[in-house]
């Protein structure tokens, strides 16, 4: 099922004069995926180790997935915010009962920590406003998110960055401990860091933080977009 009408060079060439070159590509133009395979404008076939940064989960073209969106883009294709629809108060339940508390529903992982970060800040009394992330943490690439980021290669050359972030070493509970002050807002972790070359919590760390946060009056956050959705055996990573 090669779908494509030009070149991989070809489609290559529109995006070098008309993209914004703020990612480095493989010079490979994919036009459609089967299971755990991609495929090239050129027919070429892939075994794709990784899929959309891990969120393809299910692989590529599940009927299952393919019918349900098709259907619901045949009844309502968006619905603001200011209205009610049933799939979602329905999804909003299955994510619930696997976790806690109540779902805010966003388009991104990025948009999900902005939202975090500020309901940080309305959690917690008007000085409390910084946020402990760890280093080599990915949190995305939204200002505030990319603050949280503690990779110095996502701050170059878009300094300064938002004040209030404080890192801290991965796995380290007393140096979290010491970071902490009257005006910290939250701690913002991955359950397994990913990016950072999936690592892992030492035993007894997030139930520290956990009890950390409760002591001083925090909010402890999980960025889950790694470890969310059944990819660690559980629901959820935390």
């Amino acid at each position: 099922m090669n779908t494509a009408t030009r070149s991989s060079q070809e489609t290559i060439s529109l995006f070098d004069k008309y993209v914004i070159p703020n990612y480095k590509r493989y010079p490979i133009c994919l036009t459609h995926g089967d299971g755990a395979y991609v495929f090239d404008a050129e027919g070429k076939r892939y075994l794709d180790l990784f899929p959309g940064w891990g969120c393809n989960i299910l692989g590529y073209t599940p009927e299952r997935v393919i019918d349900a969106v098709r259907e619901q883009v045949g009844k309502l294709i968006h619905v603001p915010n200011t209205w009610y629809m049933e799939p979602q108060g329905e999804f909003a339940e299955a994510l619930c009962t696997r976790g806690f508390g109540k779902a805010f529903f966003c388009n991104s992982g990025a948009e999900a920590i902005e939202g975090a970060l500020k309901l940080a800040r309305l959690h917690t009394p008007p000085q409390k406003y910084k946020v402990i992330s760890f280093l080599n943490g990915f949190h995305g690439r939204t200002f505030a998110a990319v603050t949280a980021t503690a990779q110095p290669k996502y701050h170059q050359g878009i300094e300064p960055m938002m004040p209030g972030f404080m890192y801290a070493p991965h796995n380290d509970l007393e140096a979290v401990r010491a970071l902490v002050d009257d005006e910290t807002a939250a701690i913002l972790i991955e359950p397994v860091q990913g990016e950072g070359g999936v690592n892992t919590p030492a035993p007894g760390f997030l139930e520290g933080l956990r009890q950390l946060c409760d002591e001083r009056g925090l909010l402890l956050i999980f960025d889950e977009v790694q470890t969310g959705m059944g990819r660690t055996g559980n629901w959820f990573g935390y």
